[in-house]
């Protein structure tokens, strides 16, 4: 696929298994048996994140470090140029770490979220956002890639996000997203230790290689 081409979804192989959630490991827990909600996330022991997309739990581990250097990285760079307008950048956004999506019916957890100030003038004194972001970026580990890739993507393009990266720290690459109204538009790959200007931050030029430095 060249790098303009549009992005299909490879088929999803993560495991489905059906488990009590107290000793489930990691992976997807369907709702054949009944319909998981919230409260099966907070039972989640610390050390595991759970989402809720399309009816089924999936569970995933804290990230290798080589995936939070990545994601802090990436995240302090843009908080700085466009969160708080530092070192010459514009300002005009939310940046969050890990924040909890609660999006048509869905609880989704991006490594990485943006919303323009304009649609989001404050943020709401709530553990959870409910405005769709601007922007998003999963960071991947092989764990996660599948979901990322298979079941995160299409969902964050029919809740209608404009921006999606995906950053791989083991590859070193960035791949850049933009929707394209019935798919994924991919734009760009980046790799290695390169200086690029990425949308919808291509204000600032992002020094790729700090992102994967350790």
């Amino acid at each position: 696929m060249g790098s303009s081409g549009r992005w299909l979804a490879a088929g999803y192989r993560g495991s489905r298994v059906l488990a009590p959630r107290a000793c489930y490991p990691g992976g997807v827990v369907t709702a054949a048996e009944r319909l998981f909600t919230y409260d099966d996330i907070l039972a989640l022991p610390e050390h595991q994140v759970g989402e809720l997309i399309a009816g089924e739990l999936h569970v995933s581990p804290r990230p290798a470090l080589p995936h939070a250097l990545a994601s802090s990285g990436l995240g302090h760079f843009l908080f700085g140029a466009y969160g708080l307008g530092g070192g010459g950048g514009p300002g005009g956004w939310w940046i969050l770490d890990e924040p909890e999506l609660h999006l048509g019916g869905d609880v989704l957890v991006p490594d990485l979220a943006g919303w323009r100030r304009e649609r989001m003038p404050t943020l709401a004194a709530a553990v959870h956002a409910e405005v769709v972001p601007d922007w998003l970026c999963e960071v991947l580990s092989p764990s996660t890639a599948g979901l990322d890739r298979a079941k995160k993507l299409p969902r964050y393009a029919a809740l209608g996000v404009a921006h999606v990266w995906l950053v791989d720290p083991n590859a070193r690459t960035l791949e850049v997203y933009r929707h394209g109204g019935e798919a994924w538009i991919r734009v760009a790959v980046h790799a290695g230790d390169v200086l690029v200007r990425v949308e919808p931050f291509e204000a600032m030029e992002l020094p790729l290689g700090r992102l994967w430095e350790l």
